[in-house]
């Protein structure tokens, strides 16, 4: 079972790290330390409802996005292609 801390943890620094931002211009943009997003990332602390709240508005997510467990989105997109590929392939042998 994954836990709740290690879902949070991944997400934050996974989304923070798709818009660009340093742990310290997260900790701006929600008026806290950088070493407090540091410990959310490690796992070290939880943050309170209020402040996930602004770790997701900083962050363009709804709060609820922050507790995804998100697919292997990647690994999907490549064997789905691999299969319209194989399929498209066929057909036109068919032809």
């Amino acid at each position: 079972m994954i836990k709740l801390r290690t879902i949070l943890a991944e997400n934050i620094k996974t989304y923070r790290k798709e818009i660009g931002f340093s742990q310290l211009r997260l900790a701006n943009m929600i008026d806290s330390a950088p070493n407090y997003i540091a410990m959310i990332e490690a796992e070290k602390r939880f943050p309170t409802d209020s402040m996930l709240e602004k770790i997701a508005v900083a962050l363009n997510k709804e709060p609820c996005e922050l507790f995804l467990i998100k697919p292997m989105q990647k690994e999907w997109q490549k064997i789905i292609l691999e299969e319209m590929g194989d399929f498209i392939t066929q057909k036109l042998n068919e032809v």
